[in-house]
């Protein structure tokens, strides 16, 4: 018969009166800390953090609201019918991007892609921006705001003669702010669907 190195302890036979004990021990702990609680934490303020200013408040994004399209629908509303926001320029204060076309009951009529600004000091938001023509007879899927980029998949047409129900052309299309204007470029080229 071969001996084990460590030798067999007591401990390890458990017996119903070591589980009795155990309980009554985590019982008499978890009694004793609801009766024992720490006094209130007071965080001493450094002087100088009292005299500081609040952070400004974060600026509204544009609300579309009242906003002049340059669309022509006619006798039938504009229908924003996306949007997203965010900082596209990096001055601190959000743009909303939005997707609109003509509230058509037949067909599907074009987007037009704008980026709207409010400044501090003005009572309604203005389209800076046009990004997607509804000339262009294109319609926008898939479409982001991310980071100081703007993201969309853009269905389109490779001619006249291809009826508006059945775009054949499908391309990714981004739009950054430069400094002077936003800039397209195209992840992936177009294809047909």
């Amino acid at each position: 018969m071969q001996q084990s190195v460590v030798p067999e302890l007591a401990h390890t036979d458990t017996r119903p009166m070591h589980w009795l004990a155990t309980a009554a021990a985590v019982a008499g702990v978890v009694a004793l800390s609801s009766l024992v609680q720490p006094g209130s934490a007071k965080a001493a303020q450094p002087a100088a953090a009292a005299k500081t200013k609040p952070a400004p408040a974060a600026a509204a994004p544009p609300s579309t609201t009242g906003v002049d399209f340059p669309l022509d629908c006619g006798p039938v509303k504009e229908l924003v019918v996306k949007k997203a926001t965010g900082d596209l320029d990096g001055d601190g204060r959000p743009e909303t991007v939005v997707v609109v076309h003509c509230d058509s009951a037949m067909g599907t009529p074009p987007d037009g892609v704008y980026v709207l600004t409010q400044a501090a000091d003005a009572t309604s938001p203005r389209v800076v921006a046009t990004l997607v023509d509804p000339k262009d007879r294109l319609t926008v899927t898939d479409f982001a705001v991310a980071g100081q980029a703007v993201t969309a998949t853009l269905l389109g047409y490779s001619s006249d003669n291809v009826p508006s129900c059945c775009p054949d052309l499908k391309s990714s299309a981004k739009w950054q702010w430069n400094g002077h204007a936003f800039v397209r470029s195209t992840p992936a080229a177009a294809h047909s669907v």
